[in-house]
């Protein structure tokens, strides 16, 4: 749990300072669950640079709450949480300078999100928070006032938990957090676990991930670990001391997801494979004959010009599926008809570029994790570059802005397969060609 906050402050001598607003946000890692944000008198005069940067001014806060008046609210809020501010050093500094003028002694873990961009960002041309959202295209509005900043670093947050491939930032915190057993009942974990498309990590004591999964559903999966039977139900059962989750809206980044993770993270409960997702192919060549052929072939006899299958039953479904809607035929007789054979030829070369992802540059949109955003995934030169998030109408059209936004992925024959056979059942993604500048 996290409460990310940011505090304005009076301005003057060290320790001497003043809250005079804050602006506070409980954060799951996934969602706002609760938030809190007031002008606070701080009884003592604004510095004028203070007072013309934020333009509060020393009557707005005259009838505005005392600090001890706020206090209580600000531990609960944070109660249990790890404070997240833009310079977190700062802000933490003065609240735990106001709270021992009041005889309280406030602790709190903190994670600076100036140290995780530079880390997960270091490309960016500057870390400061104004230039920094405004790079990765995160709307923003109040700058230098606490809820506006505040909610900033929220999005900013929220990106970079995304781009935390390796879940450093989940594991540091779990390990610095106190460790205790499962309470009696497993079922009251996952009752806060969402019932949404993403992927999730079971944990041990230490933090690290024992065993990951994708689903369409992360409550309903987690609750079959720990209900099923079987020898690795009873391993989860037994080694799970918490359980993480990653909303990803898009059900194939959440595929994809699980099968970079596994190869990177290797959990000691997962299958980790070695070999190819897909067995067989659809070479699409002519093999000397004037007309192009479909051919399903072993996956080491793919030619360039394919499209991998799990199966050969898979391949002959597709071409029995394909040859039915665009009326072409897949093999011909000896005394073929010219015209005819070029029709066909045409057809053939439109189904592959329709189906196969070879030399393109298209972004793949699909639904966010959340109302009013959007899930993509970037492909150039047939190759997957990575998946980010949107959330206004004018990121989706603009190429730098979505390659700000990327958290990358290494890109295969596996992850080629993945999406390739995930288009060929899903039709409700927005495809977006993209024109890439020379």
């Amino acid at each position: 749990m996290y409460a990310i906050l940011d505090i304005e402050s009076t301005g003057g001598q060290y320790n001497e300072e003043g809250i005079m607003e804050i602006a506070i946000y409980r954060f799951d890692g996934h969602e706002i669950i609760d938030r809190f944000m007031s002008l606070v008198n701080p009884e003592r005069e604004i510095q004028p640079f203070v007072s013309k940067l934020t333009g509060i001014n020393n009557k707005m806060l005259r009838t505005a709450p005392k600090f001890h008046e706020v206090a209580k609210r600000i531990v609960e809020i944070t109660e249990g949480a790890v404070i997240v501010a833009h310079n977190a050093q700062f802000d933490y500094r003065i609240l735990r300078t106001e709270f021992r003028r009041l005889g309280y002694d406030f602790q709190r873990k903190t994670l600076c999100t100036v140290d995780l961009s530079k880390k997960l960002l270091p490309e960016a041309e500057s870390h400061s928070l104004g230039k920094l959202v405004r790079s990765l295209g995160i709307p923003m509005s109040d700058r230098h006032r606490a809820n506006g900043d505040a909610l900033a670093t929220v999005k900013l947050f929220k990106l970079l938990l995304a781009k935390d491939s390796d879940k450093t930032i989940v594991q540091e915190v779990m390990r610095n957090a106190e460790h205790g057993e499962l309470s009696a009942n497993q079922l009251q974990m996952v009752s806060q676990l969402p019932s949404k498309t993403g992927i999730y990590y079971m944990h041990n004591k230490d933090g690290d991930i024992i065993f990951l999964g994708k689903t369409k559903d992360i409550q309903k999966r987690v609750n079959q670990h720990f209900t099923n039977v079987g020898q690795l139900a009873r391993k989860l059962q037994k080694e799970t001391k918490k359980v993480s989750f990653e909303l990803t809206g898009s059900e194939l980044i959440a595929i994809l997801k699980e099968y970079h993770e596994v190869k990177r993270t290797r959990p000691k409960h997962n299958l980790i494979t070695k070999k190819k997702l897909y067995s067989h192919a659809i070479n699409f060549s002519s093999n000397g004959t004037p007309q192009i052929e479909l051919e399903i072939v072993k996956r080491a006899f793919r030619k360039p010009k394919s499209i991998g299958f799990n199966g050969v039953t898979s391949a002959k479904s597709f071409i029995r599926k394909i040859s039915l809607e665009n009326n072409v035929e897949v093999f011909k007789e000896d005394n073929f008809n010219g015209e005819d054979i070029q029709d066909d030829n045409q057809k053939w070369e439109s189904i592959f570029v329709k189906y196969s992802l070879s030399e393109k540059n298209i972004a793949l949109f699909d639904k966010g994790r959340e109302v009013g955003e959007s899930s993509f995934i970037l492909v150039k030169n047939g190759q997957l570059m990575g998946y980010g998030y949107a959330e206004l109408n004018h990121q989706m059209n603009n190429i730098h802005i979505l390659e700000s936004l990327l958290t990358p992925m290494r890109s295969d024959d596996n992850t080629t397969f993945i999406i390739e056979s995930y288009l060929r059942k899903k039709h409700r993604l927005k495809i977006l060609e993209l024109t890439l500048a020379l």
